[in-house]
């Protein structure tokens, strides 16, 4: 099980930023999908899931109406766009695969090398 996110950079507050995640070894149609991210002196904090049968999504409160998960069941792909960025979302953002099919009740089981965002002006 492989997962490569890419997208990550340097925008200012209120910028846009779409992050990908390539996987293999598995499909994001069979297993739970998301993002989570780990900020310097923080908690991780899931941001998003995607659940892989119904869809169904998460959204952590800090980034509901401003983060969109999607994924593309041909390409093996989850991405994340983010818009309205903001200072605190500065983070390393890492992809992961769920131990089951939903967002909910499973923990991650494997997860990429991350990608940072910095949002500064």
């Amino acid at each position: 099980v492989q997962l490569q996110a890419s997208g990550g950079g340097l925008v200012q507050p209120g910028g846009s930023l779409r992050l990908s995640c390539v996987v293999s070894g598995f499909t994001v149609d069979d297993y739970a999908t998301g993002w989570f991210r780990q900020a310097p002196g923080k908690e991780r904090e899931e941001v998003s899931c995607i659940s892989s049968r119904d869809g169904t999504i998460y959204y952590g409160d800090s980034v509901k109406g401003r983060f969109t998960i999607a994924r593309d069941n041909v390409k093996n792909t989850v991405y994340l766009q983010m818009n309205s960025l903001k200072p605190e979302d500065t983070a390393v953002y890492y992809c992961g695969r769920k131990s089951g099919s939903r967002c909910w009740g499973y923990e991650y089981r494997y997860w990429g090398q991350g990608t940072l965002v910095t949002v500064s002006s």
